[in-house]
């Protein structure tokens, strides 16, 4: 039995191994970063050729180098390239390929895609676009979902799109109440209002944000369930018949964001589990779906888990981002299922020979920038490693760049254990074990996740991020281990075993070195003791004793935690990872900062301007909105002042760290 991208064994399968009667011999995947990495592997194993297509900011990604052709089909906007369905198509049939898999995003769930990819006469690996157009439209859904006999949220799914109508019907569902785009997903168009003070301005930034991502400005108004759980439950249709493979909860978010997602759900009950699937089939079989698809639930978990306390939300009519937790608690290979199912096989298995062996978690890995407010960060990644045991999705690799022209997302860390403690722990240990350099990334705040004495316990719901967010994004103090293994390598001491390295002959065995962290200078004083033997002392507290055993170098009797040196500066991989610059002596220069000057936090586009030259403004007044990494961002003032000058028009492309706005000095405010 073949082992698939889970790592275990798979329990149902059929037809393993090399490609059968019937199947694909050459296919395209119409996707780039991590998921097209994944259809490329199980494809390859099953004997299919694969076709990757790709931006020329990607002509070098991995996904491409993972395949047997690759065809480049534009420019680094997904607009100039991976959302071309004419030079898609073009592509496959050009190459030979026989069918289309569309990843999720982008064409993923475009129904105009599907159409096009048939009339080629070419397959898609995915549902109908009768399918994906009844569930492209949340209130559209939610009206089949409740004919179809689907519990779903009570609210205003209206065509009357008026502010007048929304807040009126905002306030006969009772506050609070969520703003979503009908056309929406990933948090996008979306906003929680508390009362009805708050309800005009959260219209216009969710109709704004809607309009931006999905061309489509209507919005639905929803009830908000105060102890909301997000269980979703993932289902497989031949487009007759439908199973479900058991839950997954995504109820730790941010800002509707995922961050990180479980199978099963915490403290699920025999009934619970067994009316949530059903109702997820039917929904399923309401509109003969094909392939892998999700049925989203909203769940009032305020007196546990009740079969009478959970809501249709929406369906994904795709593979979800956390589908692999799914794969380790199943065994089952989602994408093998999809490309069988596909090429006219009938449903793999039947609802009585799924079960469910052990849990399952996956965290989500960015490039963001947590203290600034978890903004979307770019980078060259000089150092990306994973431990073992983790089950890392990835489409990046060391040396790769994050680009600001796609979501930030560095990998997904997959763990599997016999119990969701044991699963936990594993969790912890390979984030804690994780290395990334290069850029700043959410490592350090999913490893706080990870170890949330709430989290732990199963306590879980979609507010818990929002409520300990100081503590979860908290800086922890620096470690004098840390800091000497920093010294240790600036004075070129962590390599191959040599005496005298990092030192001049003509100098005491003794060096004095100076670090950096967040504006603070650390002075280490370096006293070698031996070949394989320096005593470090950090400041005025007691040394540290690093020695050198078996070749490798252990710090108090525990394992160096490894470093990246680059530029200056050095990058202590331990819980997470800490920067530290090497200050040189030499060089007092002091940079002066722009105080009153409002620069773009990252690339992107300026959407809009809302100051004029010669506005007074108060501190947090919204200055200008960016659009970048799929979301928007605003910009506020720091301080009360006048603005001086407006440096950037409406639609203008800036890079990181341009100003936009000037306010004027504050004696000449004043």
């Amino acid at each position: 039995m073949r082992t698939g991208p889970t790592g275990r064994g798979p329990r149902v399968r059929r037809g393993q191994g090399a490609a059968v009667s019937g199947m694909f011999g050459r296919i395209l995947v119409a996707n780039r970063g991590e998921i097209a990495v994944r259809v490329i592997r199980t494809a390859r194993a099953m004997g299919i050729d694969c076709v990757a297509v790709h931006s020329d900011a990607d002509a070098a990604a991995l996904h491409v180098a993972l395949a047997d052709r690759a065809v480049a089909i534009g420019g680094a906007a997904p607009a100039d390239s991976y959302l071309r369905i004419d030079r898609i198509v073009a592509a496959a049939r050009e190459t030979g390929a026989e069918a289309i898999h569309p990843g999720y995003g982008f064409l993923s769930e475009n129904p105009e895609f599907v159409e096009a990819v048939e009339a080629a006469g070419l397959t898609f690996i995915g549902p109908s676009a009768d399918a994906i157009r009844a569930m492209g439209l949340k209130d559209a859904a939610k009206r089949l979902m409740a004919e179809a006999g689907v519990p779903v949220v009570p609210g205003y799914m209206g065509t009357d799109q008026s502010p007048d109508r929304l807040a009126a019907e905002a306030e006969a569902v009772g506050y609070p109440v969520l703003i979503k785009a009908v056309a929406g997903g990933g948090g996008k168009g979306m906003r929680l209002v508390t009362r009805a003070a708050e309800f005009a301005d959260a219209l216009v930034a969710a109709q704004g944000e809607a309009r931006t991502a999905f061309g489509n400005a209507a919005v639905l108004i929803e009830k908000f369930v105060e102890t909301p759980r997000h269980i979703e439950v993932q289902v497989f249709g031949d487009g007759t018949r439908a199973v479900h493979l058991f839950e997954r909860d995504c109820s730790l978010q941010r800002r509707h964001q995922k961050v990180i997602e479980e199978a099963p759900a915490p403290g699920m009950t025999a009934g619970m589990r067994a009316a949530m699937g059903a109702a997820a089939v039917r929904a399923a079989e309401a509109i003969g779906y094909r392939g892998a698809g999700t049925v989203e639930f909203i769940v009032d978990g305020s007196d546990g888990l009740r079969p009478d306390r959970f809501w249709f939300m929406e369906m994904n009519t795709r593979l979800q981002v956390e589908h692999p937790v799914t794969e380790m608690v199943t065994g089952i290979d989602l994408v093998e299922w999809q490309l069988r199912v596909a090429a006219g096989e009938d449903l793999p298995a039947r609802q009585e020979d799924l079960s469910l062996d052990g849990h399952a978690f996956e965290a989500r890995l960015y490039a963001e920038d947590v203290p600034a407010g978890f903004l979307p960060a770019t980078g060259r990644l000089a150092a990306l490693a994973f431990p073992d045991g983790v089950r890392a999705e990835t489409g990046v690799r060391a040396g790769d760049t994050i680009s600001p022209h796609y979501d930030p997302m560095i990998a997904k860390l997959v763990v599997h254990g016999p119990t969701r403690a044991v699963a936990l722990r594993r969790l912890a240990r390979g984030l804690a074990q994780t290395r990334v350099a290069g850029t700043v990334t959410n490592l350090a705040f999913l490893g706080a996740l990870a170890r949330h004495p709430g989290f732990a316990a199963g306590d879980v719901d979609t507010g818990l991020i929002a409520r300990d967010l100081a503590v979860l994004t908290a800086a922890p103090g620096i470690d004098p281990v840390t800091v000497a293994e920093a010294a240790l390598s600036a004075a070129d001491l962590l390599g191959p075993a040599d005496p005298q390295q990092g030192f001049a002959l003509w100098q005491p065995l003794a060096r004095r070195i100076v670090l950096r962290h967040e504006g603070r200078d650390l002075a280490c004083t370096l006293e070698v003791r031996g070949p394989d033997a320096v005593r470090v002392h950090v400041g005025e507290g007691n040394p540290v004793e690093a020695a050198r055993l078996g070749g490798a170098w252990r710090l108090d009797g525990a394992p160096a935690a490894g470093v990246h040196v680059a530029g200056g500066r050095v990058q202590v991989f331990a819980a997470p990872g800490r920067v530290f610059e090497i200050v040189d002596p030499l060089d007092r220069a002091q940079a002066i900062t722009g105080e009153n000057v409002i620069e773009a936090p990252m690339p992107g586009r300026v959407v809009r301007v809302l100051v004029e030259a010669g506005v007074a403004v108060a501190a947090g007044a919204r200055l200008a909105v960016l659009e970048a990494m799929k979301m928007e961002h605003a910009l506020t003032a720091w301080r009360d002042g006048v603005v001086e000058e407006v440096l950037v028009e409406e639609g203008a492309q800036v890079e990181a760290g341009a100003a936009l706005v000037r306010l004027a000095p504050e004696e000449a405010a004043e």
